[in-house]
Parts: structure tokens; sequence; C-alpha cells
């Protein structure tokens, strides 16, 4: 899982390209997104994508093209640029702005222009609310009060509407136009209207009174001024774009939520002393107390203590791991339980909170390619309106309609143009999405892989640490069919099970770690002889004296010697796949011990699941045939390719895209890499090799299969709803122009719908922080169904 590159990264070849992240001020709709992209896509070697939501242009360009040069850019199309400094590790929580905006967040999304825009808002409300109540209600026009109307307007006009004006300004010095200057076009144009008619218009006279409309309609002599429009245009885009930056730093939560995960501070033990310090001044090597109720500092492995650690709001587990001596943990996990004596193994970005922090960073700036036409289209947009406008009031004016009727027909078309939902559509569901997913323990790299995602229909499944643990593990336990009842058997198994416990202690075999950890599960309390005189034959086994007899764990090999039920022990294991060994107490065989890599427990639903999706699961491993077939038969997967080599795992996904295939590869180590490389979407679980994870496009960091169906499901309803939220923006702006044209909106009417566009679309985004995946209830009990051993197996 590669670091982004930093702005300030080490010198590299002029040649190879190189990855910079830009926040950039000042946009408020697809019409700027465009502009910036084309603006640094005019440069040699350079191409970005901008998004609206973040506020960041994420830009590739080669080594010879400066930072300050890719700002000086930005900066002439009439934005404002400055490079994102990655940071060192995960959002530090206390810095006061990390818990308002993301990191490198849009400049203005912070809490002190929040509440400029606030008071800005508020104070325009104050001012426009009479005009808009006097204008409406004819029976309340007292004597002069249209002037009093102006005078409140004025403010409104000029300082309520200064952020429109001032951008439209700043565009218009770099021959650009933008929505704030169709904006600022309206307000201004129904402001001097209706100083015109005030002064000069007749509007003026004392007694004046105005019929209500919603429709704008000629004047018939009497005199109209349009100051609701002056201030009901500003006050309700103000109200509407922040309702939608609150909304907009909704869906970019995920973030913020990150950043809170991670501890402040932490006790350590330096030279046997404990003293609390910034969690930031961790290192390697350091040993840290977790308490009761506390966070972990960082990534880490338990060296005392026993607890129960909830992960759910760092990889979606929902249910608590128990940690011990050994135990791996992970940063930003509560300590439900114990005391925990933990020793630092990665600090600042090494950390999986860091990793995931970048994920989901980088995530959140791609584009589909349905949005890419909305960006098209928006990049005209706005100069097609401003034609539109024109064209609308050249037409009238030439048909003899009114003049007032005609400015507010050419005022509507200004005011109700919105190319702000055509920028929201895409980046707010990906903000939702992203990071809903991260709350899931699934990570995904960016739009294009959920695209690839929801089109995905064959699955090839790793089987080791994906199907399977990953780890050794006893799987029965074997006793001769000579006790005499079950719970002589099991007690018998039980004894077994010490004496070969005790002499594997002595043993680093994978086989023997996995025999004296099943005993400590199953045994009593009572600790583990100590054995004498511990052996070692390589290829065969170790023995060793225990309770003065001598207890020998080896391999059955010739099998004509030994009971008939540890024979068919040894078969049954050979035919699943496992490892048998025997236990010899002094020259007698005691019991056969099967050995293997257990199947997860929510292998059989994760892939049933994908089944009733409408993908096709395909089990590749370098394992054995019968090991192979043993678990595709119980998963109840058909097609099997067993004995594959990474360069074969790489060949079959070629020819399943050869037959017309969409194939997604799961798996997690070194063998995998070349096959995730080459699917259509590569899928590497958390507890994979870097080289399985840097290869994937989407990561499941939760030790749970069933998140592969979910991220499935996830995919297609976020790709539903950009599509939702793009037919809303289109269809809003194919109905609503052409009513605004033939003079059938107020401009009034037309803002209110415009903010309630971008709203529409921003709340439909929204939904996707709440999804949460359905699953199929019932399943069928035919011969896949997994089947899990509880006990010893012993004879009756």
């Amino acid at each position: 899982m590669a670091d982004r590159p930093s702005p300030t990264a080490s010198p590299v070849p002029a040649d190879d390209p190189v990855s910079t992240v830009l926040v950039v001020g000042g946009m408020t709709c697809a019409a700027c997104v465009g502009r910036v992209e084309k603006k640094l896509g005019r440069l040699e070697g350079v191409s970005a994508t901008v998004n609206l939501a973040t506020g960041r242009a994420k830009v590739s360009h080669p080594a010879s093209v400066s930072v300050a040069g890719l700002v000086a850019v930005v900066e002439s199309a009439g934005y404002t640029a400055r490079p994102a400094e990655p940071p060192a590790g995960p959002p530090d929580p206390t810095r006061p702005d990390e818990h308002r905006r993301p990191p490198d967040g849009p400049p203005g999304s912070g809490g002190a222009e929040e509440r400029r825009e606030r008071d800005r808002l508020l104070l325009t409300t104050l001012l426009a609310a009479p005009v808009l109540v006097l204008s409406m209600v004819p029976a309340w026009q007292f004597r002069n009060w249209q002037w009093l109307c102006f005078v409140l307007a004025a403010p409104v006009a000029v300082w309520g509407a200064w952020p429109f004006h001032h951008r439209a300004l700043r565009g218009l010095r770099h021959g650009t136009a933008t929505m704030d200057t169709l904006v600022s076009l309206g307000v201004a144009a129904s402001f001097a209207w209706s100083s015109y008619a005030l002064f000069l218009g007749g509007a003026g006279e004392p007694g004046m009174t105005m019929p209500l409309s919603l429709v704008p309609s000629a004047s018939d002599g009497v005199a109209h001024v349009y100051l609701e429009a002056a201030v009901g245009v500003p006050l309700f885009i103000l109200a509407g774009r922040w309702l939608e930056g609150r909304a907009r730093r909704g869906t970019g939560s995920a973030l913020r939520s990150l950043a809170e995960l991670a501890a402040k501070d932490v006790a350590v033990r330096r030279g046997g002393v404990e003293r609390r310090i910034p969690a930031a001044d961790l290192a390697v090597g350091d040993v840290f107390l977790v308490r009761p109720g506390e966070r972990v500092a960082t990534d880490g492995t338990v060296v005392e203590g026993s607890s129960a650690l909830d992960l759910s709001l760092v990889t979606g587990e929902s249910h608590p791991i128990e940690a011990g001596p050994g135990s791996p943990v992970t940063g930003g996990a509560v300590n439900s339980g114990g005391l925990l004596e933990v020793r630092a193994d990665a600090v600042g970005a090494d950390t999986q909170l860091a990793r995931i922090t970048r994920l989901v960073e980088d995530a959140q700036t791609g584009k589909a390619a349905v949005q890419r036409l909305a960006d098209s289209v928006a990049a005209v947009f706005v100069p097609a309106v401003m034609s539109v406008s024109v064209t609308v009031l050249g037409f009238w004016l030439g048909a003899g309609a009114d003049r007032q009727a005609a400015i507010t027909a050419a005022v509507a078309v200004l005011v109700v143009a919105c190319p702000c939902a055509l920028g929201l559509a895409t980046p707010t569901a990906l903000l939702a999405a992203t990071g809903r997913g991260a709350r899931l323990g699934i990570l995904v790299s960016g739009v294009q892989a959920l695209e690839r995602l929801k089109h995905i229909d064959t699955v090839v499944l790793d089987k080791t640490g994906t199907l399977t643990s990953g780890r050794m593990s006893v799987i029965a336990v074997t006793v001769p069919a000579d006790a005499d009842a079950d719970a002589d058997a099991d007690a018998d198994a039980g004894e077994v099970l010490r004496l070969a416990a005790a002499v594997e202690r002595g043993s680093d075999h994978p086989l023997a770690h996995a025999i004296v950890a099943h005993a400590h599960r199953q045994g009593d309390g009572r600790p583990l002889p100590r054995p004498v005189g511990f052996a070692a034959a390589p290829g065969s086994g170790v023995s060793a004296m225990v309770d003065g007899a001598e207890v020998a764990v080896v391999r059955p090999g010739e099998l004509s010697g030994i009971p008939g039920r540890l024979r068919e022990a040894v078969h049954a294991a050979e035919t699943a796949g496992h490892t048998a060994v025997l236990v010899r107490v002094g020259d007698v065989p005691r019991a056969v011990i099967s050995v293997g890599d257990t199947l997860r427990s929510d292998a059989y639903r994760a892939v049933e699941h994908l089944r009733r999706l409408g993908l096709r699961p395909v089990l590749a491993t370098g394992d054995r045939e019968a090991t192979a077939r043993s678990i595709a038969g119980r998963l109840g997967i058909t097609e099997v390719h067993a004995g594959a080599l990474p360069e074969d795992k790489a060949a079959l996904v070629a020819t399943l895209q050869g037959h017309g295939g969409r194939v997604a590869v799961v798996g997690d180590g070194v063998n995998d890499a070349a096959a995730l490389a080459a699917a259509d979407l590569g899928i590497a679980m958390a507890g994979g090799t870097d080289a399985a994870i840097g290869a994937a496009d989407v990561t499941l960091v939760r030790e749970d299969l069933q998140a592969l169906p979910d991220a499935v499901r996830l995919a297609r309803h976020t790709l539903a709803t950009i599509r939702a939220n793009l037919v809303w923006a289109f269809g809003y702006n194919l109905v609503t122009l052409p009513l605004a044209a033939v003079g059938r909106l107020d401009p009034m009417i037309a803002a209110a719908a415009m903010s309630a566009s971008s709203l529409l679309v921003v709340g439909n985004s929204l939904r996707l922080r709440t999804w949460k995946p359905s699953r199929p209830r019932a399943f069928g009990h035919g011969s896949g169904r997994p089947r899990t051993a509880t006990g010893w197996e012993t004879a009756s």
C-alpha cells in the first residue's frame, strides 16, 4: 500500500510522472472544476482530477513541472491553490481544525469561515424577510412601502450578494464565467431595474401597490419593482450553499471519524519508569500501557496481559477480539477489559490507521465515467446560459413584449440554471460511500474501483488466508475403538492430548503450535507436564519423557501396526488434505491428531451471497487437489484449479477474461499479487502481504469474508445513487430552463429551485452514510454447507 507522493518528495528522474495534491479555493460549481482541470491539462504531460466536494485537485505531472508552477496555473484561472501536505500519520485530533474539516479540506470549510457564512446568512435573512413579505402580500403594502423595501434591499443586493459579485469579478478578470457570474448578473439586473422603476419609472409614487404574482407578466401600465428577486436570489442561494456545505461536510465525516480514533497521549515505560507522552512521540520498540477504556496508541504486539479489544470503529469487526501475549493489536482499538502492555511495531505513517486514512483520502478524488460527461457539459454550460438569457431578452423585446416581463424572463434564466448539482453528483456520493465502506471494513481505491466492482461477474478465490484462516489448528483427536463409553473416550483423548502438547512445547513447528494451543483451549486449567529428554527427528517427529512415560508424536508411517480406527482417521485426514500425526505412549498407539487449516466460519455464507448476487465463484489455490476439492465441496464451488503457481493464477484470469468474463480476484499472499494486478478488480484481505494489498483495488480490513459481498452491494448502491443524482441534475435543467425562457418562472422562485436542486443531490448522497447491507436470511442445508468439529472424534 504505497504512500501518496508528497509535493516535497525526493527528486525523481525528469521523465517519471509524480503525483501532487493541491487544495483549490474559490470553486463553486462544476464549471469551476472543468476550468481548473482544463487549465492544468494544457501543460505538457499534466493531467488533473478535481473534486468539488473536497476542494482537492490530484495532479499527475512530470518532475520537471514544479508544484509552484501548478499553483500559478490554478491562480491564473482565478482560484487560490496550495499544496496539500500529507500527514506523517493519522490526523492529529488535538489540532482544532481537524475536528471541523478533513485534513487539507477546501479552504473556507473551517470554523471561522463557517461562522462568517452563517452571520452573512442571518443578516441577509433579517433584511430580506420584510421585503419578501411586503412585496408578496398586497394587503400589507402601506404608503411608501416600496422605499422601505429599497432601503432594506440595497445592502442585501450589494453586501449580502458580495461573495457572488466578488467571484464573478475575479472570473471576469481572468476571462471566465461560473455559476457566481449568473447569480451576480441576476441580482444586479433585478436591483438595477427596480432602481430605475422607483426613480424614473413611476414606481416610487406614494400609494403605489403591487399585485402578487409568482409568474412574470406584463405590467399593463402598472409600475412593478423586483426587489423581492434582488433579495430572494442571494437569500435562497446563500441558505442553500450553507446547508449544502454542512451536508457536504457530513458526507466527508469518515476522515474526521478516523482522526478521532487516534490516541492523544499514552503511558510509556522507559527505563522502568512510567510516564505519559504525546502519542506522536512513540518510537518503534517502546512498551506502552493500555488500561481498560483507553485506545491502543499504535500498532504493536502484546507483551503482557490479556483483554478483549473493540475494533468496530477501525475495521468494522462487530465482535471483540481477544488479545494476549504475542497477539498483534491495531492502533485505535478500544481496550474493553484488562491491562495490556504493548510493544510498538509501527508508528506514524506506517500504522494501519494511517494507511486507512490515506486510502480513504485517495478514493475521494476520483470520478465516475458518467461524471466526466457531466463535467464536459458543465464546462460550456455557463456561457450557453448567458447566451440563452440574452437571446430571451432580445426575443421578448423584439416581439413587442413589456420590458419588465422581458427582463424578468432573462433574469430567471440566469438564476435558475444550476451546474452546481452536476458537479456535486459524484463527489458527494463517493465521499459518503467511501466513508461508509471504511466503517464497514471495506476500503476502495476510488470510484473506478466501485464501477468495476459493480460490473464483475466472476470471482476467483484463493484458499489459504481467504477462505481458510491461514493458521494451522487441530481438526480432530481420534482414539482407538476400545473405549467403553463416550465419557471415557473423551477423558482418554484429553489425557493423550495433554501428553502430546507437553512434548510439542519444545518444538517450533506450526503443527506443534497448533497442538499446544488446542490443548490449552480444551484443558481443565492444569498446567502442561514438563517434558524431559526432548528429542526431534527431522521429517519424523518429536519425543520426550512425560510423567515417567516415553511419549512420541510422529508421522504415522506404516499403518499396518496401528488399530483400525486410527488407520481410518489417517486416511480421512489425507483425503481432506489435512496432516495426521500419531501419538505413541511407550510402544502403544494411543491417538491420531488431525491438523489443518480450518475453513472460515463465514466462508459458506459469503460464497452463497456471491452466488445470489449473480457472481460465479472459482477456487484457485496452490494446494493439493484433494485439499482443494474438499474445501470446494464444502462451499458448493464446482470450478476448482489446484496446484496453481502464481503465473498459473494470472493465466487463469486471462483465460476467464478471454471468454468475456469480468473477473475479480480475492487473495492475501505474494503468490496472489500477479493475479490481483491482472484482474479487472483486485481484492486483498487486510491480513495479507503488502504485495497483495498494493496490487489490489479494494482491501477488506474486516476479518470477515462477508465484507466481500457487502462490498459488491455497496458498489451497486453507490453507482445507483450517482446515476439518480445525475438524472436529477440534468432533468432539472431540462425542465426549468425552458420554463424560465417562456416567462413561467419568477426569479425568486427560480433561485429557490436552484438551491433546492443542489440540496436534493447532496441529501440523496447522504443516505449512503447510513446504508446497511441487506443479506439473505435463509440458506439451504445441502451437502455444501460446512460442518465444524466441536469436540474430539472418538469411537463408540
